[in-house]
């Protein structure tokens, strides 16, 4: 594989070559390729030579994110390998299995993905930003969200045997902080590092073995802080370890094959986007499969998120992730709601699962269910799921059925052990940004494109799996950067007080720092050239979010429709707006 470069970087004086994001990033392709391979169809492969990894600045190859994993790297390979199956898909649609498409990664735009969550905003207000909370619909049902004490109740702390355990309130606190013989509200509390020393006073007062016993025993979210070696020789870390990072399977052989749409009609001659025409419904919240569908509508799908007025999720998140779709609001317990729901499953070509395994199976959707569906209306489906432990229906993967998101998966994987080792530490922290969430979004991404390939070239109806800790795995394969890369990273990020976190601070804190030290070493990364900007009838205000890292030749990847709120959309797929000005 001769993967090509687009570079101005330069050797250091006295010829010392720097590392190089664009080199770790053809490294970590082949990685991906070999670990995936079974997964892909063989056309994807043909396009890999035609990946160029753009580097408009110097800062595109730069290590520019406090944390010691090739998260850059390995986002960028992923963004690689989703323009080798937009080019075949394309190529397929237009019956030119042999054009040529240069795909391009743009490593800055890649940087800024991996921070999307922080840097997208509402009229100049992010997510660090208290006033930003003003300007959203509350979703937030249960108030995890509504002070620091409860949102702290989504925290890793050290426990009575020295240990450490990542406690997660997730979108409901209370629970969380019953278990632990704290109040689930408590106003006078309002102190930062206040909040931190109560919970973790309580955490101490049980051993992990305990803390893990209550969790199960409530059904909630929270795990050990383990390294990955500890990981690697627990059942379930075995059972993952053995896996690609994103497997595709087939649920039945029924159907014939389905041809991508005919929207020539509509558009030219040619879809200008490759998965123009494509009906998704995506069943998610917060960030992980909320990204796969993004990652979908960015090439041309339509999108339909829908999501329970009864389950709360994070107000500030759907900002980022819901670019692209629209989004409308069933209650899938009601008849009525449950009705409108199967009828837009009739047409429907995908289903993006990001609930607790099972959760949708209790409901009558699993995935044979549906393929069941399909298979009598003649015409298969692709279901992708997405959760945090992976391992579903695998004999020995006995956390499968548990709840999580990513923090609980750095943690349990050892990626939280590395953070802290990095950061000089013998405890564990949880990186920047939800990093490990985008990542596992492109990895479903993939798995989607790959079904659907699948489904047009082969008929049936097609599963694809991926998990945040396959994710992790994958990550934690590739190492860490050099020790000389790392130590440019404590000197330069060191002005923040970056390095005097500790495990127990919160996401939001060492996302903060992360931020500013990035914003003052790379400002660059903030420029027009690699964030855009919408009017949002849904938000009422401009959103500006970053724009996608891919380019492919002859196609456009991008959003046609603004951000908006969960619910906002009626249940339809009719009549969607398309706003092909926001392609330039």
């Amino acid at each position: 594989m001769a993967v090509k470069e687009n570079t101005i970087h330069a050797p250091e004086k006295g010829g010392i070559e720097p590392y190089s994001v664009g080199q770790g990033a053809q490294t970590a392709l082949k990685a991906l390729l070999q670990s995936s391979r079974s997964e892909l169809p063989a056309e994807f492969l043909r396009y890999v030579e035609d990946v160029i990894f753009a580097k408009p600045s110097l800062t595109a190859d730069t290590v520019c994110l406090p944390c010691p994993l090739l998260q850059q790297e390995t986002c960028a390979a992923l963004k690689a390998l989703e323009g080798c199956a937009t080019a075949a898909i394309a190529n397929l649609r237009r019956s030119k299995n042999d054009e040529k498409r240069d795909i391009v990664v743009n490593l800055e735009r890649v940087t800024c993905f991996l921070m999307s969550a922080y840097i997208t905003n509402i009229d100049g207000l992010d997510k660090c930003n208290p006033k930003t909370r003003m300007r959203l619909p509350d979703t937030d049902l249960h108030q995890a969200q509504s002070i620091l004490y409860r949102r702290l109740s989504a925290g890793l702390y050290e426990t009575r045997d020295g240990d450490f355990y990542h406690i997660h309130g997730s979108l409901e606190a209370s629970t969380t902080l019953r278990m632990l013989g704290l109040p689930p509200f408590s106003p006078e509390l309002t102190d930062y590092r206040h909040c931190i020393d109560t919970i973790e006073s309580a955490v101490k007062q049980f051993s992990a073995a305990e803390l893990e016993q209550l969790n199960n025993q409530l059904r909630q979210a929270g795990i050990s802080a383990l390294t990955n070696q500890q990981y690697q020789q627990t059942p379930h870390g075995q059972v993952m370890s053995s896996l690609p990072p994103f497997t595709v399977q087939q649920l039945e052989g029924s159907t014939p094959p389905v041809p991508f749409p005919d929207t020539t009609s509509k558009v030219g001659s040619a879809p200008v986007q490759c998965l123009q025409g494509v009906r998704v419904i995506e069943l998610c919240r917060v960030i992980a499969g909320p990204t796969i569908g993004r990652s979908l509508a960015a090439h041309g799908a339509s999108v339909l998120k829908i999501t329970s007025p009864q389950l709360p999720d994070v107000p500030v998140f759907q900002l980022d992730v819901n670019a692209g779709k629209h989004t409308t609001s069933l209650h899938l317990r009601d008849a009525t709601d449950r009705a409108t729901f199967e009828s837009l499953l009739e047409t429907a070509d995908v289903i993006i699962d990001g609930y607790r395994p099972g959760s949708l199976e209790r409901l009558g959707y699993s995935p044979e269910a549906l393929a069941a569906k399909a298979a009598e209306r003649g015409r298969g489906i692709v279901y992708v799921a997405e959760d945090c432990f992976g391992g579903a229906g695998i004999p020995g993967a006995e956390w499968a059925g548990r709840p999580g998101w990513q923090q609980i998966a750095d943690c349990v994987t050892g990626v939280a052990w590395e953070q802290g080792a990095f950061m000089g530490l013998a405890e564990p922290v949880v990186p920047p940004f939800p990093m490990s969430d985008y990542g596992t979004g492109c990895l479903g991404t993939v798995a989607a494109m790959t079904g659907l390939y699948r489904r047009a070239t082969e008929g049936g109806s097609w599963v694809g799996r991926t998990s945040l800790s396959q994710y992790d795995i994958f990550l934690l394969s590739l190492g860490t950067y050099p020790a000389a890369v790392q130590e440019q990273l404590r000197r330069s990020h060191d002005e923040q007080q970056f390095f005097d976190l500790r495990h127990s601070d919160s996401v939001d804190e060492v996302g903060g720092r992360a931020l500013r030290g990035i914003k003052s070493l790379h400002p660059e990364l903030f420029d027009g050239h690699t964030m855009q900007s919408a009017y949002s009838e849904g938000f009422g205000g401009v959103v500006t979010w970053p724009k996608e890292a891919l380019e492919v030749t002859g196609l456009k990847v991008g959003h046609v429709r603004a951000t908006r709120p969960n619910g906002f959309d009626a249940p339809s797929w009719e009549d969607w707006e398309r706003d092909e000005t926001l392609l330039e």
